[in-house]
């Protein structure tokens, strides 16, 4: 709030009136809530009596029934609720989170974590039914597994209770409050209005997959009834299907915000195989449960077969181990031939595709021969789009193969659509390249280019094409904001400037300016980047590369210089000079050297236009100083000294040949004091 246009105004009859003056400095030293709320209490003030000017100096004021004194007292009520308000709003404000800040973000990657990885501890539950092995029943395996099993379960449900009350606790965005293009809308942290919107689209979906319902089956139902094991597989089937469909689709419901949010995890290759990976194990691993339990329930159906056929002796329940050890069970094992007349090698009741793991003996062995050898039923059977099964005519047994068939060619297409667009990334560039270099060719040959020309065309194709791999350095830096292009050009720029002694000796606005403006250019062997004679267009930094500079002094008789120029050096720099010296001139100067490069050469170019604008915004370039500087540092400088000095040095060595110079010799008193 601006204070500056804040004025005070005081009643005459209130009490503040007989304080004194330390008072009234003890209050202006007060903490920042006293001076916010002294401000509301002014505007309220002067609000209420803005109508009533002329009145201002009477000991009462009636307004709207309320007097003077009685207004203080009012204005400090209203100011101190608004503080309450802005306390309040701090206060659920620090219990609450924003969604798009850096620990909401990370939070959703840990519990989409969890989703996967209970994912797959769900379907082991349906390899806790066994038979065993020498009695034709059915039993769940070992505590050590069930208490496993239990607690990795439980860590997930734990997870998916504390996403519950995150849930409760983040705030979301106001849907009709973003009216711009990027603007995000307004956060909505009113507590209430949280809590109605999450009940009202996904608290029931929340409460279902935390339910730890498999655990109560094992725990409670299981060895606290006398239900057989023929309905409670079923009821348990039946909760692990459902609740697993849930959580699959609260994994993917939240990948997909996660995505939206964040973008992509990660643009890596390897993460596309990992994915494809993971998603054939996830779908082998389901599946292969679910053949495994199918698997029981038909060798079970078997028992019940040949059940049905001896009516009189045999009863459900005998299948069931809890109580295989009656009398009466045991007599009816001893009498029956239930063993051979389940063997799908010699029975004719109709396994179908869960002949397999009956003959193989898999619905009583160990735990990890069961598990492993169902994933790789699954897996090959995925593989091979279940070309392999000889199915029953059970409508579940078909269904059943559908899906595998189904299943096999989604995942198919998926790994071969993954694989596409990855090699299509690789070499989308690349094929644009080719493309424009046969346009190139194409265009090379209509304009009838002589052979020479052609090759340094090729030439330079080749060597852009290997220094940016095709990626336009100036749009991508165009489509940046101007701060963050600024510091890319600084990182890019400035160790550069700071080699060159020319660039060194400025400050560092006038080096930021600079960089600003610098572009990268790209020069193969024997191109031509200044001509002597030619206008100089801009200012060349070296960064690699090596160079060759002639000059002849405008053509003179007898001069010839040539140098080398590399890495930290710079040529067009006469551009600079014309620039310090003649602002008002729109000519720009002629080159007095000709610089070829003898290698792939590449620079950083400062155009004339942007040379010119940098030198008239930062006057502190206009000295002397750095006119000296310029001149010793410049490769035309450095030559035409060279040239004097050699010059000078011939003259002298002709002139002493000739006998003509005549150098006087030091006198006695001379040589006495040079000896002293």
């Amino acid at each position: 709030m601006d204070l500056t246009k804040t004025r005070f105004v005081r009643f005459h009859s209130d009490i503040e009136m007989g304080q004194p003056e330390s008072s009234s400095k003890t209050h202006d030293s007060s903490t920042a809530v006293n001076k916010e709320n002294a401000i509301e209490e002014t505007r309220i003030q002067m609000d209420v009596l803005g109508t009533n000017r002329k009145s201002m100096d009477e000991t009462r004021i009636q307004v709207d029934g309320v007097t003077s004194q009685e207004i203080p007292r009012l204005c400090k009520a209203k100011s101190s609720s608004m503080t309450a308000k802005v306390l309040d709003y701090v206060r659920v404000k620090r219990k609450f989170f924003d969604p798009y800040e850096k620990f909401t973000s990370r939070r959703n990657t840990v519990f989409l974590v969890v989703c996967l990885v209970s994912l797959f501890v769900d379907p082991l539950f349906m390899f806790l039914p066994s038979v065993r092995k020498d009695m034709s029943c059915i039993q769940n395996d070992g505590l050590a597994l069930k208490v496993i099993l239990t607690v990795a379960r439980s860590v997930g449900d734990f997870f998916y209770v504390v996403q519950i009350y995150f849930r409760f606790h983040t705030a979301y965005v106001a849907p009709t409050s973003s009216t711009f293009m990027f603007a995000r809308g307004s956060l909505i942290w009113d507590p209430r209005k949280i809590a109605v919107r999450y009940i009202k689209k996904g608290f029931l979906l929340d409460v279902i997959v935390a339910l730890p319902l498999p655990q109560v089956m094992i725990w409670g139902v299981i060895l606290h009834t006398s239900k057989s094991m023929l309905h409670i597989k079923s009821v348990l089937r039946y909760i692990l299907v459902c609740q697993y469909l849930s959580r699959l689709f609260l994994m993917f419901s939240l990948w997909s915000q996660t995505v939206k949010v964040v973008g992509a995890f990660t643009e890596a290759a390897w993460v596309g195989a990992a994915y494809n990976l993971m998603l054939s194990l996830l779908t082998s691993h389901v599946l292969g449960a679910c053949w495994f339990f199918q698997a029981i329930e038909r060798q079970e159906g078997c028992w019940q077969h040949v059940c049905n056929l001896e009516r009189r002796s045999c009863q459900y329940r005998f299948f069931d181990c809890r109580i295989v050890d009656n009398a009466r069970t045991e007599n009816w094992y001893t009498v029956s031939n239930i063993t051979s007349l389940c063997d799908p090698t010699k029975s004719d009741y109709a396994f179908g595709i869960y002949g397999e793991a009956v003959t193989a003996k898999i619905t009583s062995s160990p735990f990890f021969n069961k598990y492993f050898y169902s994933l790789w039923w699954a897996l090959k059977n995925l593989s091979s789009l279940g070309q392999g099964l000889s199915t029953s005519t059970s409508i579940g047994e078909i269904l059943f193969a559908i899906l595998i068939a189904i299943l096999g060619l989604v995942l198919f297409a998926l790994l071969i659509g993954n694989i596409q667009r990855y090699l299509q990334s690789t070499t989308f560039r690349l094929d644009e390249w080719r493309i424009r270099r046969a346009d190139t060719e194409q265009w090379m040959r209509l304009r009838l280019l002589p052979p020479l020309l052609r090759e340094s065309v090729r030439r330079y194709e080749q060597y852009s094409w290997d220094a940016t791999r095709g990626v336009n350095q100036e749009t991508l830096l165009e489509s940046l904001p101007i701060e963050l292009r600024r510091d890319i050009k600084r990182h890019m720029c400035h160790s550069l400037l700071q080699r060159v002694p020319l660039m060194g000796c400025m400050d560092e606005w006038t080096q930021d300016a600079i960089c600003q403006r610098l572009k990268p250019t790209l020069y193969t062997e024997g191109t031509y980047l200044i001509r002597e004679g030619d206008p100089v267009h801009g200012m060349h930094l070296i960064i690699r590369g090596q160079l060759e500079s002639c000059s002849t002094n405008g053509g003179q008789v007898g001069y010839f210089n040539i140098s080398r120029i590399g890495i930290g050096d710079t040529c067009g720099e006469e551009l600079l000079k014309w620039m310090l010296e003649s602002e008002s001139s729109v000519i720009f100067p002629s080159s007095l050297q000709t610089v070829k490069a003898i290698s792939e050469v590449e620079a950083f170019t400062i155009a004339a236009e942007d040379l010119k604008f940098v030198t008239a915004q930062f006057r502190m370039l206009h000295n002397e100083e750095l006119r000296k500087k310029l001149k010793c540092y410049s490769h035309r400088w450095r030559s035409w000294a060279a040239y004097l000095i050699q010059t000078d040095w011939r003259r002298y060595k002709g002139i002493k040949a000739s006998g003509r110079l005549k150098i006087p010799k030091p006198s006695d008193d001379t040589n006495s004091r040079l000896s002293r």
